[in-house]
């Protein structure tokens, strides 16, 4: 699998949106920022950050941007207030105005930017003097179950799958490294938060369908297995997870957020 494939909005809400809605609840409480202030969404993707900044934040504004136009079509279609504006750009050349919001926030994107240092030097750029940039990624090493479960299950059945575990590919998704990066970029008061949410499941389709989406790096995996393999992964996964007397499954997702502050000029 050469690159992570992220392009159809209706496959990513079952695999990660549903759950990035709940945590992108969590990380505004932990901003607490003001209200009416202006934001600008880095990877808005679905556009549930950017629901939720809306629904929880009180903003004068939120500008999404996101490198996939599925995505940035999507958030358009799905999410109606006119204080929201979805355009397509790279967060490595962010398509507005120097000092032109109060607080530039990114979620669950960092990690997949090829050149993060310069991404938040973008997001930097863009607030103004004293604002806030915040971001955060999921514990893919540790307490992102739903995913620690699949990859040990692929790696159990298939060694060279290790190499594509985002919980190897991405060191950054670690407190200190996410701390350094945003040091480095020039920010002050800097602080590293954890965060959890339940990711509950009514049954094993329910979480073994959106796998079978082919969006991100599990599911680009998963499809890229014949069936006789794809139906051992379904079998090895089954007989690892914790699945409740009645069916369901109980996980925990953990992620790493972080905020710095602009100085001021």
């Amino acid at each position: 699998m050469s690159q992570d494939v992220w392009a159809a909005g209706d496959f990513y809400e079952p695999y990660v949106g549903r759950w990035s809605r709940l945590l992108a609840r969590e990380f505004l409480e932990w901003l607490a920022l003001p209200r009416g202030l202006d934001w600008i969404d880095v990877g808005c993707g679905t556009g549930a950050l950017t629901q939720a900044i809306l629904e929880h934040a009180s903003p004068k504004s939120v500008k999404g941007v996101d490198p996939s136009p599925g995505f940035i079509e999507y958030a358009k279609m799905h999410v109606a207030d006119e204080r929201a504006s979805f355009e397509v750009g790279d967060a490595r050349s962010l398509p507005f105005d120097t000092t032109s919001t109060d607080a530039a926030v990114g979620g669950l994107v960092l990690n997949f930017v090829p050149q993060p240092l310069l991404a938040v030097r973008e997001m930097a750029r863009v607030t103004r003097p004293g604002g806030t940039i915040a971001t955060y990624v999921w514990d893919y090493a540790g307490k992102m179950e739903l995913m620690r479960y699949f990859w040990d299950a692929a790696v159990a059945l298939n060694p060279k799958a290790y190499d594509l575990d985002e919980g190897r590919r991405f060191p950054l998704c670690q407190p200190e490294p996410l701390r350094e990066l945003f040091s480095q970029a020039g920010l002050h008061d800097v602080e590293v938060q954890s965060m959890e949410i339940p990711t509950n499941f009514r049954d094993f389709d329910d979480y073994w369908f959106p796998f079978l989406g082919g969006q991100g790096p599990a599911p680009g995996y998963t499809m890229s297995l014949d069936e006789a393999q794809r139906d051992a992964l379904r079998e090895q996964i089954r007989a690892e997870l914790p699945i409740a007397e009645d069916g369901a499954i109980h996980l925990i997702a953990r992620a790493w957020a972080v905020h710095g502050r602009k100085p001021p000029s």
